[in-house]
């Protein structure tokens, strides 16, 4: 990667992260946060995302860059929307089978916000039979399991099996690529990689795979306009350790940063135009447009 375009990629990195800064109001928690028929998608999905980006941004970037400094900030406002880790508590008691509330806390925890009580009464009912015959996607379950070590709750268990269940983990022929596999394959990374945190040991299988598939699926949901699913494979190419240099096409971030509105934001898909539902259209490729940049100017180099 050449020096300019280090620079531009953290650019796309900055703007991202200060439109999220701008717009943190609309990652709060509403009052129905705790109610039964809340809209978890329309708030603590949100507000986990948002927590989950920003830890991983914390660990590729130095304690003084502006990058790490943002990141940061929007950790302690996420933390303070959930009262301190109380709401999690709270959510535990109302819902004690639900995953949602400890993979949103994972992504805090890996940033060093825990709260004792709530893993121990979580550490409780994931060693019920009720919680651990729950079923899941097997894309999903690779995430609880990770969420559940994160969290504090119990070690992390193998997850090959769950692993060679998803799409990704099953080598699928590559012309069966869509939108939906597309999204199952790149969590799958995440998930193993602890969203880029850790590449660890990355499957030699899978690094092969992705090593000839990657490049033309990115090529297609660039030249579709597919920026949030873009910015997902682009996070994948940074995280994967083994990739050949050309797993990115040449000028995907000049394509997504041109996609960037005058505010920075990105949206998911071609140009939004609906007003009423902005935020809604923007936030999430946003973040992952950050979550990409920070992975791929940081690559080789956490700190």
């Amino acid at each position: 990667m050449t020096t300019a375009q280090d620079t531009d990629i953290r650019q796309v990195a900055r703007s991202a992260l200060a439109w999220a800064s701008a717009h943190r109001a609309d990652f709060a928690l509403g009052e129905d946060a705790l109610a039964a028929d809340g809209r978890v998608d329309g708030s603590w999905k949100p507000l986990g995302e948002l927590a989950q980006v920003c830890a991983t941004v914390t660990r590729h970037t130095p304690p003084g860059d502006p990058l790490h400094t943002c990141a940061r900030d929007l950790l302690a406002f996420a933390w303070r929307q959930t009262r301190d880790g109380e709401l999690f508590l709270l959510l535990q008691r109302l819902e004690p089978f639900a995953t949602y509330p400890l993979e949103v806390y994972a992504g805090l925890a890996a940033a060093g916000f825990r709260h004792p009580a709530y893993e121990a009464a979580t550490a409780t009912v994931a060693r019920t039979r009720g919680w651990r015959l729950t079923e899941q996607e097997p894309t999903r379950r690779l995430g609880v399991l990770a969420a559940e070590e994160r969290g504090g709750v119990a070690p992390r268990e193998p997850g090959e099996q769950a692993l060679r269940r998803t799409w990704l983990g099953g080598l699928p022929e590559p012309w069966t690529f869509e939108r939906s596999a597309g999204y199952a394959l790149t969590h799958v990374v995440f998930h193993l990689t602890d969203w880029g945190r850790a590449p660890g040991t990355f499957p030699a299988d899978l690094t092969a795979y992705l090593a000839d598939w990657l490049p033309p699926w990115l090529d297609t949901c660039l030249d579709a306009r597919m920026w949030d699913l873009s910015c997902e494979l682009l996070a994948v190419a940074a995280s994967v350790p083994g990739l050949p240099d050309d797993a990115v096409p040449d000028g995907a971030w000049e394509r997504i940063a041109a996609a960037r509105d005058a505010s920075g934001a990105l949206p998911e898909e071609g140009e939004a135009d609906d007003p009423d539902r902005y935020f809604a259209q923007h936030y999430h490729s946003t973040l992952m447009a950050a979550f990409a940049a920070a992975l791929t100017a940081g690559q080789g180099a956490p700190v």
